[in-house]
């Protein structure tokens, strides 16, 4: 039996119990901790390589969210039956554990480093995703890999006008007015990530306190725990330029990487600096071919360092950002709408050189997306898909599948424009937004949030509010520090912050903050927030300006939905048998229908007569006619007691039996009518679920044919059938004589 060296902590947390242990799973990893809070556990794992991979320029970090469907005792569904690629949302947590923990690493640290998060067991209350932070850095605090933690990370909600740590998935979808997730150390915030209905910047500012005080909690517990069981980190190189090189390459080209950081134009600032830094390798290849072999790279990340040197102290000792803006001033920005003709709502929003082309596409129920993940499976009637091509950045390169990158500024977008969606009962459609970035220099996120929010306008979708989003950075250096407002891409990679922030007049929608720093303090956030105020109101002007509120009729080519309630023991009876009935319904009527467990039908076709037959059909089959009721249609089947007659569009069939034919006594039914006429009649009532009909007193009917024979074929009894033998089919005896059945 094994010997276990098991270390193990437990916390009141939140109301709910929060176990972390270490020293029995895993434990050929780095660093590798298990955690159970409520009955949700996940095991994380950290991992270094040995070396440093040779000639890398980055940080090679990767975090993999591994959701395994056993935990929440489900078998995937699908053909194959085995986890394959991560869901949206595993690849979101994912990046949220990434963001956090990436600049708590030391600069010039090049291992790979791997980061595993397996989710292991869901109690559908307590969501797994909230532990990612304080999970992977207590699994690094304890490892020997280099990591300047402890950090944590909570979901903060905002539930009858209180804040609340760590509440209930329940409660966050269903009651909470707020989704933010916060992780921090335990003296600063690091990563912001949030979704909220319009709340203002005050109450967004205390969640963000009101979680980084539990945090606090969470990062004495890493600490005592590290204390137990932490490994002595290990010595590893850092990659660093050489003072000497830097001295020289700003010697030489100090002058001209100044001049090409004020030029105005990206594409334009970008050839200057690459004209100067080929005119530098050229220079210091032929001077000393053996010297620039031997120290290339750190020739060029001399040339990188002093680009962004120059950047960030122009920005905050003389307050000159690149472009000549002031540090509040917003690129120019142009708004228009209709930009393609056939779809159903569609804009164009460029600011400065970062472009937004936005479309709607409206749809039914039968297009909404089915999330089938560790919770109950659910739809989505309202979703939004971010595409970032090559040629957005002038770059050449290959399409593949939507990356990490796209799926999180599209997940973005699509929480900040979620908030102001209507409401299910007034708009019941499922709209698709598609944000195409055609130019990027600088918070395209933002931009596609502006030109989905004009596309819908444009087609038509009653919003609650217009929503708009800008983006903000960071430059500092020690106390000192400057707060950009709409950054571009320049500033965004030189600089120590992007606080992204989208909201309507009323309110926050979304919020994102990521850091290159170890922290920033609630100042600067409340700064951050002010001016994302003030530039969200300047937008928003300007999109009013092009389209002051949504238009009050959809586009021609979009489709109309018509709603409205059947009784639920009917839809049944308006599917029918292997769906034959509703199949039908939607061929004659050239429509698309979509029936709810409730009985909420909708009906969706450009077409308005289109939709008014079909549901006059359905109305026919979900409501029976009342005593008395005039209907038309044709005669079906006739048998000597009577015929059968559709009404109602052809979706009931009812009877009209000989003597409800006329008032004159009649033989035959083929004395009045024959196959196919189109007779008049009225609901006599239900009888036994059957509809019984009468032609007497009805205008607009045959009369009978005084000239019909008296007798005729049909009205003769059929002489019983025989069997082989000769005798009645009814008394198959055998050949002997008596009842089959007989006792």
């Amino acid at each position: 039996m094994h010997n276990f060296n098991i270390t193990r902590r437990e916390l009141d947390f939140c109301g709910r119990k929060l176990i972390v242990e270490t020293g029995k799973m895993a434990k050929q990893a780095n660093g590798a901790v298990f955690v159970q809070y409520g009955e949700t556990a996940v095991l994380c794992t950290a991992t270094m390589s040995k070396d440093a991979a040779p000639d890398q320029d980055f940080f090679p970090l990767t975090v993999d969210y591994i959701e395994k469907m056993y935990a929440a005792g489900k078998i995937p569904g699908g053909f194959f039956k085995r986890e394959t690629k991560p869901s949206t949302d595993a690849t979101l947590s994912a990046r949220v554990i990434d963001r956090s923990i990436r600049p708590l690493f030391p600069d010039g640290f090049r291992n790979q480093v791997h980061v595993v998060y397996n989710v292991l067991s869901f109690d559908g209350e307590n969501d797994p995703s909230a532990l990612g932070v304080f999970a992977a850095s207590l699994a690094l605090s304890i490892s020997d890999i280099p990591f300047h933690g402890p950090i944590a990370g909570v979901t903060v909600g905002y539930l009858d006008g209180q804040l609340v740590v760590n509440p209930s998935m329940q409660d966050i979808a269903g009651k909470s007015k707020l989704n933010l997730s916060v992780a921090g150390s335990a003296t600063s915030v690091v990563m912001i990530e949030s979704a909220a209905l319009e709340l203002n910047e005050d109450t967004m500012l205390d969640a963000v306190y009101t979680g980084h005080e539990a945090i606090k909690q969470l990062c004495a517990l890493q600490e005592d725990f590290v204390a137990a069981c932490g490994k002595e980190k290990v010595e590893v190189k850092l990659v660093s330029i050489p003072a000497e090189i830097i001295e020289k390459v700003e010697s030489n080209f100090g002058n001209k990487i100044a001049e090409a950081a004020v030029i105005f134009g990206k594409q334009e600032r970008q050839d200057a600096f690459d004209a100067a830094e080929a005119e530098m390798i050229e220079k210091f290849s032929t001077e000393d071919a053996d010297a620039w072999e031997e120290n290339e790279k750190f020739f060029k990340q001399a040339y990188e360092e002093l680009i962004r040197r120059y950047v960030r102290d122009s920005i905050l000792q003389k307050h000159h950002r690149v472009d000549g803006r002031g540090l509040d001033d917003i690129r120019d920005i142009t708004c228009e709408v209709d930009i393609l003709p056939r779809v159903h709502g569609s804009a164009l929003f460029t600011r400065g050189e970062t472009q937004s082309l936005g479309t709607l596409t409206l749809g039914g129920g039968t297009d909404e997306q089915v999330i089938d993940a560790l919770e109950t499976e659910y739809k989505k009637s309202f979703y939004l898909h971010y595409n970032f091509p090559p040629f957005s950045v002038g770059e050449a390169g290959r399409m593949g599948p939507t990356g990490r990158r796209e799926l999180g500024h599209g997940n973005l977008a699509e929480r900040a424009l979620k908030a102001i969606i209507p409401d299910k009962e007034l708009f019941p459609y499922t709209l698709r937004i598609v944000a195409d970035t055609l130019e990027s220099n600088g918070s395209s996120s933002m931009a596609s949030i502006c030109s989905g929010c004009l596309a819908m306008m444009a087609g038509g979708v009653p919003i609650k509010a217009p929503v708009a989003g800008i983006a903000n950075g960071l430059i500092m250096e020690g106390d000192k520090y400057v707060v950009l407002t709409d950054i571009m891409g320049l500033e965004d990679h030189l600089g120590d912050m992007d606080f992204k922030c989208a909201g309507t007049r009323d309110g926050i929608t979304a919020m994102q903050m990521d850091i290159k720093i170890e922290g920033i303090t609630k100042d600067i956030m409340r700064i951050a927030l002010e001016k994302a105020k003030a530039a969200r109101f300047q937008i928003l002007d300007i999109m009013a300006d092009c389209l002051p509120e949504p238009r009050a009729e959809l586009a021609p080519h979009a489709p109309r939905i018509e709603s409205f309630k059947v009784p639920v023991d009917k839809i049944g009876e308006i599917i029918g048998p292997s769906g034959k009935m509703i199949k039908s319904i939607i061929e004659v009527c050239q429509v698309a229908i979509d029936i709810s467990d409730d009985g909420t039908v909708r009906i969706l076709s450009p077409d308005k007569a289109s939709i008014t037959k079909a549901k006059d059909m359905i109305q026919g089959i979900a409501v029976d006619p009342v005593e008395g009721q005039l209907m038309e249609g044709p005669v079906t089947r006739i048998e000597p007691y009577g015929v059968f007659v559709k009404v109602l569009g052809g979706v009931k069939e009812g009877m009209v039996h000989v003597s409800q034919m006329h008032t004159s006594r009649i033989n035959h039914p083929l004395d009045m009518v024959k196959m196919g006429d189109i007779v008049h009649v009225k609901s006599l009532g239900m009888d036994k679920g059957k509809l019984s009909l009468t032609m007497k007193g009805v205008e607009g009917n045959p009369e009978p044919d005084p000239n019909a024979p008296k007798d005729r074929p049909e009205m003769q009894q059929r002489p019983p059938r025989r069997d082989d033998r000769g005798g009645d089919r009814g008394r198959r005896d055998g050949g002997r004589g008596g009842d089959r059945f007989r006792r």
